[in-house]
């Protein structure tokens, strides 16, 4: 008979006994980039894909090395949690009955002789006590024991479950057990332990001489965080003297009797710090003791301190100190770090939807949450990443994310080898894991990752709005926010109570958060712009690097200010939302190598002490009227966008290009006069034609972004005044401020209107009411319309794709791509795009004809497609709407160039 040997619990097993659906498993990708890749090749270039694996448990969080299967991943982060909270492979949970025993048992091995010998962080607390004298010799806080030992504090949470959310019952429940001991002692007040028998001198002795001789005094800066809401969180100095015990200064600061009465919350920010809120015990608690009564979570009535309970997430009496102070694993020396206002603001930011997007990317005041996610372009922490850490910071369950696959049927075509694409839906769940929002959106990806990262983007971008309007009433809830496409289910009164503490004890200083876009969003004016124009520029998709500084200047005052905010080299991608307004449009203006300087109103306080760890002692003005922000800024360096890198790359010429020499054509072939670019952006087109012979004597361009104009301006004036080849004939050149939904009467009757690549970016009504006016009012003899041809997107896809795991399958059939740029409102097919230009030439008395750029023109068509449309005989007689509408100008002129005049 063979006897077989029972395995050993795995790593995830052990976990699971001990703490059941408490712990939480999230399992990431992680590209791993080969060190034989070559950077910049634009052919597909084979990157593996490896796994890390976050374990959260109540109290710890740790996160493994990255593994090639994602069960390696989670054992290893399981084995990492059952090592750092000293866990025994065969340890058995025990029953409520024997918990208590059990807690009675483990204070007695800590007080043992044995145990002083050992590492362990409360050995530094014996040290201090064995080096008091008189009636406070040998004697060690209960707080010490709850501050040290993660066993005692798992063993008070199996007695009493609300000991995880409220520090002050594990003093209780250590003190009863401590007094139900037989070989432990405690003091009179009962928060004071010590050994019935005195230690051992030899065990004294090599405790005392077992640390390292440290300076006479040790000075570490922390941060005083008031009861009252209304009083102003400060910073502070804690002096710890040679042989002096740092529980004595913080009681001595919170004006607390002796150390035994500081209690402490588990440990926040990394999970290697020993950062937490010291505060007093409520002083119920005490006399509760002297009687001997039963104590629970409802029972004390002293004051609680909101904001540190809701950064803590445990229940905080009184005033607080937030410190990184205390004895650890790692040394037998105290650890002092220092934690400044800037730590505890910027732990209040992280609070925030995009909070930790910001100090990921180390831009307080500069980076803002993008719209949407590109693998390719996105810098900083993961979407995933930035909503789980949102989750976990405001206690909630770890966001659920179920992907699930899609097919996509050909017409006629019921076969079931269709590809398979990807959608996720995401579920927020609350504390009571009940839900709060269960979303999922029509837009499918062929990797998992790239639909959990997109899905999980949305979901913070939707709280980010959120949290900017939490005055929000419950019938207000049900549809906010929600795009009529997007399946986004709302439970409006748990959203509302589950975020009721954090509104009423943050919404003033979230407010002034969340303003901080609306108040930079003013005109930005720049100053000193240094460096000669390179004609490099950024343009919407382009990834951008800039160097920047962010001062903080008294009016008035011309010195340097107080430098806040620095980075030497930052990515963003123009257009995605990146950065703020008046970064962008700073950015935007300049090309590569140069620089300029841009003023606004700076945001609130706490704002600015999130972004500095500098001393904040020059910012007594809590409103910060005289202030001003001073950015300056360089442009480094511009990678042009993807849509335009693939046009370069599949198409010689240029895209861009053909269609300028498409338009130069039909301007010859009709010897046009007059020209109106509709949608010029910043006058690429307009800049084109001034290098090409015609016979044009009026150039126009109208856009309604003024930002785009003002780059156009610089770029046209710079060509004329090179005496370009149509300097010659040209007469004159007007940028106007407007819309081209809107009627002009000064841009009635041009002989050639065009609109390249100009109508994908509006939405669909608007590109037909563009068509109407500009056949119907404005009344042109040609105008050309070019827009993508979708037909094309799998042909440019297929050749730009990442690595070698997206292309698709041999007799893969494809699915729906994506546009080619993420402004694009809609790409046509060729029918679409047809439909829509003879509609409009039917109605308008227009005839058109179609053709194209890039390609062939074979299946699937040109890869930009293009209408011309000529106004036919009947039109040419009609001045009808030039009549009626002739005094209609609600246009303004940006710049005009009249030969050698500028304006």
């Amino acid at each position: 008979m063979v006897t077989m040997k029972k395995q050993p619990a795995t790593p995830k097993a052990i976990i699971h006994q001990k703490f059941g659906q408490k712990a939480r498993y999230q399992v990431e990708e992680v590209a791993d980039v080969a060190e034989n890749l070559c950077p910049g090749l634009t052919i597909p270039q084979q990157t593996k894909i490896k796994y890390r694996c976050i374990l959260e448990l109540p109290d710890l969080t740790v996160s493994s090395g990255t593994f090639s299967r994602k069960k390696d991943a989670e054992q290893s982060a399981a084995q990492i949690a059952i090592e750092k909270l000293g866990i025994e492979a065969n340890e058995q949970i025990p029953t409520p009955e024997g918990a208590f025993d059990e807690l009675i048992a483990r204070l007695n091995i800590l007080f043992t002789d044995e145990f002083l010998l050992s590492t362990h962080p409360l050995v530094g607390h014996f040290r201090v006590a064995l080096k008091r004298e008189g009636s406070l010799f040998g004697l060690v806080p209960i707080s010490a024991i709850a501050i040290c030992d993660s066993k005692v504090n798992s063993i008070c949470k199996f007695i009493d479950i609300h000991a995880e959310s409220d520090p002050s019952l594990l003093l209780y429940l250590i003190s009863k057990a401590a007094k139900a001991s037989t070989s432990l002692l405690t003091s009179d007040n009962g928060f004071f332990i010590q050994k019935q028998n005195p230690t051992l001198p030899e065990a004294t002795e090599v405790l005392v001489s077992s640390q390292v001789c440290e300076s006479k005094n040790v000075q570490t800066e922390a941060v005083f965080i008031p009861v009252g809401l209304n009083e102003e969180v400060k910073g502070l100095k804690i002096d710890i003297c040679e042989d002096g015990y740092f529980l004595d200064v913080i009681a001595n600061i919170l004006k607390t009797r002796d150390p035994s009465h500081i209690l402490s919350s588990r440990t926040v920010g990394k999970a290697s710090s020993e950062m937490r809120f010291y505060f007093s015990a409520p002083e119920c608690l005490f006399s509760s003791l002297a009687k001997n009564e039963v104590v629970n979570a409802t029972y004390f009535e002293a004051v609680v301190n909101k904001r540190a309970s809701y950064i803590s997430g445990q229940t905080i009496y009184g005033d607080a100190i937030l410190a990184n102070v205390g004895y650890t694993w790692r040394s037998s020396n105290l650890l002092c770090e220092d934690v400044s206002l800037c730590t505890y603001y910027r732990m209040l930011l992280g609070q925030l939807p995009d909070g930790y997007y910001k100090l990921s990317r180390e831009a307080v005041l500069t980076a803002e949450l993008p719209s949407f996610y590109s693998r390719a372009n996105w810098r900083g922490s993961l979407p995933k990443d930035l909503l789980s850490f949102f989750c976990r910071n405001h206690r909630l369950p770890q966001p659920i994310f179920c992907v699930q696959k899609v097919v996509f049927l050909e017409d006629n075509d019921t076969t079931s080898d269709n590809t398979n694409f990807l959608r996720c839906e995401v579920k927020i769940l609350s504390r009571s894991e009940e839900p709060l929002i269960v979303c999922s959106f029509p837009d499918t990806y062929r990797k998992e990752s790239d639909a959990i990262q997109n899905s999980a983007l949305k979901v913070l971008n939707w709280f980010k709005v959120y949290f900017r309007q939490l005055d929000l009433l419950e019938n207000e809830l049900h549809s906010f926010g929600i795009a009529p496409e997007e399946s986004f289910k709302l439970y409006p009164k748990a959203i509302l109570q589950e975020f009721s503490f954090w509104t009423s004890v943050f919404a003033k200083s979230l407010c002034n958060y969340s303003k901080l876009n609306r108040i930079l969003e003013n005109r930005v004016v720049l100053s000193n712009i240094e460096g000669p124009d390179s004609g490099v520029i950024p343009s919407v998709g382009s990834v951008t690097s800039v160097s920047y500084e962010v001062r903080l200047l008294r009016e008035g005052d011309d010195g340097e200010g107080y430098l806040l905010e620095k980075n030497e080299e930052f990515e963003f991608e123009v257009g995605s939302g990146a950065v703020t307004y008046p970064m962008e449009v700073c950015a935007t203006q300049l090309s590569v190598d140069q620089s300029a300087k841009f003023t606004v109103v700076p945001p609130p306080r706490d704002v600015i002490l999130a972004s500095t760890s500098t001393d904040p002692s020059y910012l007594s003005d809590t409103h910060l009227e005289n202030w001003r922000l001073e950015y300056e800024v360089k442009v480094l360096q511009v990678a042009a966008p993807m849509e335009e890198r693939m046009e370069t790359a599949f198409f010689s010429p240029p895209l861009s290009k053909q269609r300028v020499e498409f338009a130069v054509r039909h301007i010859n072939q009709s010897h046009a006069l007059s020209l109106v670019d509709f949608g010029c952006g910043s006058g690429s087109l307009l800049d084109s034609l001034l290098d090409h012979n015609t016979c044009l004597e009026k150039l126009v361009g109208v856009d309604i972004s003024i930002r785009a104009l003002t780059r156009a301006a610089k770029v046209l004036h710079q060509k004329l005044s090179n005496h370009c080849a149509m300097r010659a004939c040209l007469k004159s050149a007007v940028l106007y401020d407007g819309s081209i939904t809107d009627f002009d009467a000064q841009l009635y009757n041009f002989d050639i209107g065009t609109c390249i690549e100009v109508i994908e970016h509006m939405e669909e009504e608007q590109a037909q009411q563009f068509g109407d006016i500009a056949l119907s009012k404005f009344c042109p003899k040609i105008l050309i319309v070019s827009t993508p041809n979708y037909e094309y997107n799998p042909i440019l896809q297929r050749s730009s794709l990442p690595n070698k795991e997206e292309d698709q399958e041999e007799g893969e059939k494809p699915g729906p791509c994506k546009f080619r740029n993420h402004d694009h409102k809609f790409e046509w097919t060729r029918c679409q795009f047809e439909k829509w230009a003879n509609d409009l030439a039917s109605k308008h008395g227009y005839s058109v004809e179609f053709s194209g750029v890039g390609g062939s023109g074979d299946e699937p068509g040109f890869a930009s497609q293009i209408a011309v449309f000529k106004r036919g005989l009947l039109r040419e007689g009609n001045n009808g709407s030039r009549g009626m509408e002739s005094l209609r100008r609600p246009y303004e002129i940006l710049w005009e160039w009249c030969g050698n005049r500028e304006r």
